[in-house]
């Protein structure tokens, strides 16, 4: 069972959370967060290499917590599972009574699992329902937002969670379109961004609608809005020396990482003091130069490894 789990993901950018994550991990209590457990991928190797570790894992896909855990259960109860979305690590922490952790690991986006799985719309190369919610008990599926929402507030959702150029008449023509018959399933969606939306010229792979899966599937799980709130609970969460390291898929996400590590690495007393105030040095080191990207040797292994950006940073003692 375990072999066939992990063959349905391949955890990206293995080596380096471990080797960013490990010097942080002391003692005989480490405890670290994978807020975006996904399959264990990254949790199992890390309760392998360090045998005193435990490992909180957080999921809002029932599916996946489901699976990881039967993987990881050769752990015993140093694998903790949590039901929760990555906003939620606050609330998940006082519950374990845990007041602070040695890591957080961020692997944001989508699951291999979640867009292999025919019956959750997540993917344009499969004819399936348009659903893509992660946790498909809670909000309103992507058909729910195509058969409701006016054209101006699809055009915003195109252009500003997909940064698709032609958002507008996309939006125009899935508004056109509904009124004749709902628009349920990714064969029907394809059809219509294709009749609107030009492939790129010199590309031979992909699909025109690939940006407008993009945008549903981040409004449809308020991906940016869970990623803003949850990244001042992490720095919040991580004891001194502690590290978090998060990976992101594309530029909004990196954008929202790069500007709290930004924020987090600056002394916040305001400009004009002449001098700085108790308690309000910095409270990150950034450990990262830039994004890192996955090496020439992993892309060949894994090619879904091609858009990840990894940053990461340590938490200071705040004086």
């Amino acid at each position: 069972m375990t072999q066939e789990i992990s063959e349905l993901h391949r955890p990206v950018m293995l080596q380096r959370c471990l080797e960013l994550l490990k010097p942080a991990i002391k003692g005989s209590k480490a405890v670290v967060i994978d807020c975006t457990l996904g399959l264990g991928g990254h949790t199992e190797a890390l309760l392998e290499e360090h045998p005193d570790l435990s490992v909180i894992g957080i999921d809002r896909d029932p599916m996946a917590l489901e699976l990881a855990s039967k993987r990881l259960q050769r752990f015993g109860k140093r694998f903790i599972p949590a039901e929760a979305t990555y906003d939620q690590i606050a609330e998940v922490l006082a519950e374990n009574g845990i007041e602070s952790v040695q890591g957080i690991l961020m692997d944001l986006g989508v699951s291999s699992m979640q867009l292999d799985e025919s019956d959750r719309g997540f993917a344009y190369a499969q004819d399936a329902p348009l659903d893509m919610r992660m946790n498909q008990q809670v909000g309103n599926s992507a058909a729910h937002l195509l058969a409701e929402l006016s054209d101006k507030e699809l055009t915003a959702i195109f252009k500003n969670f997909g940064e698709e150029r032609h958002a507008a008449l996309a939006a125009r023509k899935i508004v056109e379109a509904r009124k004749a018959s709902p628009i349920s399933t990714s064969g029907q969606l394809n059809k219509l961004i294709a009749s609107v939306i030009p492939a790129a010229p010199g590309k031979t792979s992909g699909h025109p609608a690939k940006r407008i899966y993009q945008a549903l599937r981040i409004a449809v799980n308020d991906e940016l809005g869970g990623l803003e709130r949850a990244l001042p609970q992490a720095i919040d969460a991580l004891a001194t020396g502690a590290r978090l390291v998060v990976m992101s898929y594309h530029s909004l996400e990196d954008g929202i990482v790069k500007r709290a590590f930004q924020q987090g690495a600056v002394s916040s007393t305001p400009i004009e003091m002449p001098m700085q105030l108790p308690g309000t040095s910095p409270k990150l080191s950034v450990l990262t130069r830039g994004v890192e990207r996955a090496t020439e040797f992993e892309l060949s292994q894994n090619p879904r490894a091609a858009s990840a950006r990894l940053r990461a940073a340590e938490k200071l003692e705040v004086y």
